[in-house]
């Protein structure tokens, strides 16, 4: 099973910026603990804080992989082009938040991103990401039902 992680703008600092939010584990290091964990899950990894190469990244993934995990950042409330890409591939995608967005100020309650997922795990930290991981694993056999016929 192969099993994308997309991470958007400013998850990169996972472990220094507002730990009390985010935590003062960096990702790398729970990236880590995760494949370890998972190993039946081949796991590839990506960070970008450019909203592009978000999109490029979930379009090359998303013929070939069995699913995402991705976490769009500040781009989940913004990015209607993340939202159409999501749209327009065949791996479900989970979208993941560390906080909760709904707790947190208006805006981030707009998510143009949820819409085109399969699910969406918010406000339980990096536990999240193992969270969808274990639900990706747990409908291995129903996943060529979840990809969307194009």
């Amino acid at each position: 099973m192969k099993i994308a992680i997309l991470n958007g703008p400013n998850l990169n600092l996972i472990g220094k910026r507002e730990p009390a939010i985010y935590g003062k584990e960096t990702f790398e290091d729970f990236l880590q603990e995760l494949i370890d964990k998972f190993s039946s899950i081949e796991f590839s990894y990506f960070q970008s804080n450019v909203e592009g190469e978000l999109i490029s990244e979930v379009q090359r993934r998303g013929f070939d992989y069995d699913g995402i995990i991705l976490n769009p950042g500040g781009y989940t409330h913004t990015s209607v082009a993340l939202g159409d890409a999501i749209a327009a591939i065949t791996a479900p995608v989970v979208e993941v938040h560390i906080s909760n967005i709904f707790a947190r100020e208006e805006f981030r309650k707009i998510s143009h991103v949820s819409g085109k997922s399969v699910g969406v795990i918010s406000g339980l930290g990096l536990k999240g990401y193992e969270l969808a991981a274990q639900w990706f694993l747990d409908q291995k056999s129903e996943l060529t039902g979840l990809k969307k016929v194009k």
